[in-house]
């Protein structure tokens, strides 16, 4: 019986360290999915604010002729 209870733990450990390496690599891949995400996240906030000034700049040059008319 000892043998048998044995071998049921072995494998359940040998499952558990299965388990764990699966995860531990899902969270690696989560991680860098997460990292990659905050770097577009930040690229496309930089390309929007460079595109809100000009959007800025030109209906200030829009006002200026318009004064000027």
């Amino acid at each position: 019986m000892l043998e048998q209870d044995f071998h049921a733990i072995s494998r359940q450990v040998d499952a558990l360290l299965k388990q764990l390496r699966a995860l531990h690599a899902e969270n690696q891949h989560l991680k860098q999915q997460q990292s990659n995400l905050f770097a577009e996240r930040d690229e496309l906030q930089r390309k929007n604010e460079l595109a809100r000034a000009r959007v800025e700049a030109i209906i200030l040059r829009l006002r200026a002729l318009e004064a000027q008319s």
